[in-house]
């Protein structure tokens, strides 16, 4: 399963606004996530605006296609484009970053541990 981190920046003045229309989304749109892939999904929104969503995947590549072959997705993006800052007239599902992965606990402790059982016992 791929761990994608991605960031977005919300305009200042649309904070509020944006943590509102996440209180309540649409079922249609919740349903759409979990058919294309979309698993494990959270959105977290510092006060100055940064946002961080993360979700986990089989394919980010399929993920992201299999949004956008719904029309649910095509009307959630279109609403939300206002929202945020530097997108360049890309929709917020095209225009965020994607963050590296520099650390991840299980797999450095999967690692080390495989690492304790092949080595020799005194």
């Amino acid at each position: 399963m791929q761990r994608v981190c991605f960031q977005l920046q919300v305009k200042h003045d649309r904070i509020d606004a944006y943590t509102e229309r996440h209180a309540a989304v649409w079922p249609e749109m919740l349903e759409a996530l979990e058919r294309c892939g979309w698993h494990n999904y959270s959105i977290f929104l510092r006060p100055d605006g940064l946002l961080i969503g993360y979700f986990e995947t089989p394919s980010l590549t399929d993920a992201l296609a299999g949004m956008a072959d719904t029309a649910v997705n095509a009307r959630w993006q279109a609403s939300m484009a206002e929202y945020f800052e530097d997108l360049d007239g890309a929709a917020p599902d095209e225009g965020f970053l994607v963050l590296d992965e520099v650390f991840n606990l299980e797999e450095q402790l999967t690692a080390t541990r495989a690492g304790l059982d092949s080595s020799p016992t005194n």
